[in-house]
């Protein structure tokens, strides 16, 4: 069976903002939720999306940073940043789930994410660059926590009211 585009959820919206649980069993459930998922990430198009995102609260998330050129799906189960660098880095970062808004935002350079493949076996690499922020945007997805979350207040209450406007307009068709 091939892999189904997922709605992804749009904030504000409640399971946005719950921290996941960590995924004690692969299952088959789970690794074609991960195919649908890159499916749904791809067809958005966005370069990561976390379980979360298509309401789902498992550890799970997925990304491909390559804009060109072959891609290079990664799928992570209970992803966790074990060390990160002190240098820092500042993207203009977005989300799936918060349509059309962008912000800088501030992360460290480089990270050592772990996690569990789809094959269950446990994995550690090193991201940098575009990669790294992606991978702990995606891991903040996990814990509750929005990229608008990094924000000063008024600036963050700005972009939730045009996401609930697009909410809005989204579900009256």
């Amino acid at each position: 069976m091939g892999a189904m585009i997922k709605p992804i959820l749009i904030h504000p919206d409640p399971r946005l903002k719950k921290v996941c649980a960590p995924v004690s069993d692969l299952s088959d459930d789970l690794r074609n939720l991960a195919k649908d998922m890159l499916e749904t990430m791809y067809d958005a198009p966005g370069i990561g999306l976390a379980a979360p995102q298509v309401g789902v609260l498992d550890r799970l998330i997925v990304m491909d940073c390559i804009k060109d050129g072959d891609p290079e799906p990664v799928v992570m189960f209970n992803p966790e940043v074990l060390s990160s660098s002190e240098d820092l880095n500042v993207y203009e970062e977005g989300c799936l789930s918060i349509p059309e808004q962008f912000a800088e935002v501030t992360r460290p350079e480089s990270v050592r994410v772990g996690w569990i493949d789809m094959e269950g076996n446990p994995q550690e690499k090193d991201f940098d660059g575009l990669w790294a922020t992606c991978v702990q945007h995606e891991i903040d997805h996990l814990n509750g926590k929005l990229f608008i979350d990094y924000l000063g207040p008024m600036k963050r209450q700005m972009m939730t009211r045009k996401s609930q406007k697009m909410k809005r307009e989204l579900a009256r068709g």
